[in-house]
């Protein structure tokens, strides 16, 4: 088992995240159609679908970045639909994101990078900023980078500064979009253990688009123990560690195919499904 909450436990915190009928198009073409979904507190959601069913459409929606044709997009209880854009910079301040290839500035130095957005939000004292570049540099096993230039670091290097750079404002939700993608699998393996650190240390709430199913099933079977620096299977952790919940959603036609959790993939007996899954 996953360690999920079975989808008919109630629910009685309100959702970080909630799409309610989302529909959207470009050009005439339908790319989402009537999206219903919600994240909560603390939850590990996974879009999954296959290339252009529209999983980084939502993620520029849950942003703000676009707006839906029909529906709401709430975050933290606020429709962002009829929102100006300074307001959309408020609702934007609890957030992180990781995009797929990192979106580092090559022109500054990894220390500059992460503290980019210290300097935005109006930090000026350098000891502070510092302090904060290297906590976070630390936690994702990077200090030693914080003086190195992008083009100086593999990929999986360039990730973790991308997660370092998200959590440096200390952000209550986590958006990843493809993180591991173009990875090997060893440091795919690194990056997950990232993301499994900020949700189980950190306790963020994160949505994660991802195709490499391997990620997503170690996310939903395995925790970040912080005293032994390592994953541990849910199995052999005692009853007073909560356990995070996780779940799937893949999108198929513009619309939500399958909504649940890792064990209702494993036992699902639908032939589409299969064939993703395979």
């Amino acid at each position: 088992m996953s360690g999920a909450r079975d989808s008919s436990e109630p629910m009685d915190k309100p959702p970080v995240i909630e799409l309610r009928e989302v529909s959207l198009g470009f050009e005439g073409k339908q790319v989402l159609s009537g999206i219903s979904f919600r994240v909560d507190p603390g939850e590990t959601l996974f879009l999954l679908g296959e290339s252009g069913a529209g999983k980084s459409v939502l993620l520029k929606l849950i942003l703000g970045l676009l707006k839906p044709d029909s529906g709401q997009v709430l975050v933290q209880g606020r429709d962002l639909t009829p929102l100006p854009e300074d307001d959309l910079d408020e609702i934007r301040r609890p957030m992180g994101i990781v995009f797929q290839e990192g979106a580092l500035f090559d022109s500054l130095s990894v220390y500059e990078n992460v503290a980019y957005r210290l300097r935005e939000e109006g930090f000026v004292q350098e000891d502070q900023i510092e302090q904060r570049v290297r906590e976070v540099l630390r936690f994702v096993e990077l200090e030693e980078a914080i003086d190195k230039m992008p083009s100086q670091l593999s990929g999986g290097m360039r990730r973790r500064v991308a997660i370092a750079r998200a959590m440096i404002s200390q952000p209550e939700i986590m958006l990843y979009d493809s993180p591991t993608a173009g990875l090997d699998p060893v440091t795919g393996n690194t990056i997950t253990i990232q993301i499994a650190k900020m949700r189980d240390v950190q306790h963020v709430t994160s949505l994660v688009v991802t195709q490499r199913l391997q990620d997503a099933y170690v996310l939903a079977n395995y925790y970040y123990l912080e005293q032994k620096t390592a994953l541990v299977p849910f199995a052999s952790l005692n009853s007073s560690v909560p356990m995070p919940v996780t779940r799937f959603i893949l999108l198929r036609s513009g619309g939500v195919y399958f909504q649940g959790t890792a064990h209702d993939l494993a036992t699902t007996h639908d032939h589409y499904l299969l064939e993703f899954l395979a």
